[in-house]
């Protein structure tokens, strides 16, 4: 098994949890989730965890509006391409389930491309909150829909910025 480690960063939304093997960031836990860092190390000078830190308090400063992290999936191979699939959504944009199964190739698998990102363990990194429903409006989010909220409004009030 991997040897995984751990860091705490506070953010403007809460304490997040950084998980992170030495291929890349394997995890984000919101508060509520940081048991599931299960026996990481803590280990607040890891690289990997070191620059995902430095990232997203750039992002939550307006200052970064697309990460560049060495990332260690770990979800059968749809799960994987709808997450890599979510980096291409613009930053204070939106896109449909529907719009992102068309992007990987499985037109008419929204509700598969939904369930995958109900597990996408890297939310922000890989921005799942910017999916929407066909309609517009905010759907699932394991954040809560008032986290999916907060950080789109977030990205939408930094738009108006050079970034």
């Amino acid at each position: 098994m991997t040897d995984t480690f751990q860091a705490q960063l506070d953010s403007p939304i809460g304490v997040l949890t950084l998980v992170a093997s030495d291929e890349g960031l394997r995890k984000i836990l919101w508060e509520d989730q940081a048991e599931q860092a299960g026996d990481a190390t803590v280990a607040e000078s890891h690289p990997v965890l070191t620059a995902a830190s430095a990232q997203l308090t750039e992002y939550f400063d307006g200052d970064r509006a697309e990460f560049d992290l060495p990332l260690d999936l770990i979800g059968t191979d749809f799960q994987k391409a709808a997450w890599l699939a979510l980096a291409d959504v613009p930053y204070g944009e939106t896109r449909s389930y529907g719009e992102q199964a068309e992007r990987i190739g499985r037109t008419g698998a929204f509700r598969a491309v939904g369930a995958a990102n109900g597990k996408n363990p890297i939310p922000i990194v890989l921005p799942c909150h910017r999916i929407v429903g066909a309609d517009g409006s905010l759907t699932g989010f394991a954040g809560g829909l008032e986290m999916k909220q907060r950080l789109l409004a977030l990205e939408q009030a930094q738009q108006s910025f050079d970034i």
